[in-house]
């Protein structure tokens, strides 16, 4: 696997000025014939509750989790699980894994022709079920699926008990089928297991998501990519933020290393993403320079790449004032998902009035940045008048699923001059 880094700042400082921003792009070109540098496993985790039966969802289900295991490449090792008031192994046998080949699929497929929908939802469950069996696999590329259509059912703070057991150990990509289950429920496991979070609002579109999700999990050729951040003593880290093909916080994902902390970026096929650093420094002189952090790009303990970032300080307004595009762009991102759910919670408590600046934020920070898509969904919840001014009206009958494809997908964003 090749890396480069790559850093975008205005590193001159006013004088007295103290805080240093970056957007950190880093680029994976893939290895050789895009072969994998450790094995992978898969394993699919399929509610089966009884609320499934409603609307053909189980059926829908069953396709899905069948096509998935089609896009599986030969030698990758796979479960199913069917998720109720406990997980039950569907498939191979249980505390095994198989090996994907022609004959093991089909045993699989006919595996899962066998799953009903009938019992409850133990979420907690269902990923300590998973991370048991991932540990078979250590080294491996570790991705899950997880498909629910509801609110879990154990007992409070069990979920996030098992979170903090297994946060990390592999990636788990959530979908919520229907309008009947939690947004922040299943955020909450994505953003614990590095995955994502979305909607699948129509059981007859699950197929076409599952397929997505595996042949993009087959696509990574690295298992545990890692930043690593190495500050002098006159510089801390303030945060760092994945900004780009989403935000998510790695902030408190931080595991000290020295004068240096390292964050899971997860695992990465040819692919790139942009991060937003900040740091705070000591102050310097006029003309002073200096090292605000050095960034490097870790598979294990080999460095991958390595970027500045840098601080120097100038009476030169000129100098001082320019704000980098990139830091601006991100940076209105980053509000840009913030305001929508802020909007969406001030809604949902009934105070219209603060949803309508709130959205109407949105709208003008979408608009502005080219996030032709964020501002697509916010037209399903919103009438916007003008976008460019920010003002719209609150529709009087919004769907379910379309202010929870809003919620979930509110955190996607753009590069700085490109569209969808």
């Amino acid at each position: 696997m090749s890396y480069t880094a790559e850093a975008f700042q205005n590193e001159y400082l006013a004088t007295g000025a103290s805080e240093v921003n970056a957007i950190v792009t880093i680029t994976s070109t893939g290895s050789e014939g895009g072969r994998r540098t450790a094995g992978a496993t898969e394993i699919i985790i399929v509610d089966a509750s009884g609320s499934m039966q409603a609307e053909g969802r189980i059926g829908a289900a069953r396709q899905a989790a069948k096509a998935a295991v089609e896009c599986i490449d030969d030698g990758v090792h796979f479960a199913i699980i069917a998720g109720v008031s406990t997980a039950q192994q569907l498939f191979p046998d249980p505390g095994q894994l198989a090996v994907a080949s022609p004959q093991t699929r089909a045993d699989a497929a006919r595996a899962i022709e066998r799953l009903q929908a009938n019992g409850g939802t133990a979420m907690g469950a269902w990923l300590l079920m998973a991370a048991q069996l991932f540990a078979q696999r250590p080294g491996d590329i570790k991705h899950a699926i997880l498909l629910t259509d509801g609110d879990n059912g154990e007992r409070a703070g069990y979920l996030e008990t098992v979170l903090d057991q297994i946060k990390e150990q592999f990636v788990c990509d959530c979908r919520g089928v229907g309008a009947n289950w939690k947004v922040a429920e299943l955020r909450k496991i994505a953003d614990r297991m590095l995955g994502t979070v979305d909607i699948v609002a129509k059981p007859t579109e699950l197929t076409a998501s599952f397929q997505q999700m595996i042949t993009a999990a087959m696509g990574k050729t690295s298992a545990d990519v890692q930043l690593k951040v190495i500050t002098p003593v006159t510089s801390k880290v303030r945060f760092v933020k994945q900004v780009e093909p989403q935000v998510a916080d790695l902030t408190g994902k931080r595991v000290e290393d020295g004068r240096a902390g390292r964050y899971p970026l997860g695992s990465w096929g040819q692919e790139s993403r942009d991060y937003h650093l900040c740091f705070d420094v000591t102050p310097g002189n006029v003309g002073d320079n200096m090292m605000a952090g050095r960034v490097q790009i870790l598979e294990g303990d080999t460095v991958l790449a390595t970027v500045l970032v840098k601080a120097t300080w100038t009476e030169d307004t000129a100098l001082s004032t320019k704000i980098n595009r990139q830091v601006a762009h991100y940076t209105g991102q980053a509000e840009l998902a913030e305001v929508i759910q802020e909007g969406l919670t001030a809604h949902k408590a009934g105070d219209d009035r603060t949803a309508t600046i709130k959205f109407g934020r949105a709208a003008q920070l979408a608009r502005a940045s080219g996030n032709t898509a964020t501002e697509e969904l916010l037209s399903k919840v919103v009438e916007i008048e003008d976008a460019v001014t920010g003002t719209v009206r609150l529709k009087r009958r919004v769907a379910a699923e379309d202010e929870m494809a809003l919620d979930t997908r509110s955190t996607k964003t753009v590069r700085v001059g490109r569209g969808q």
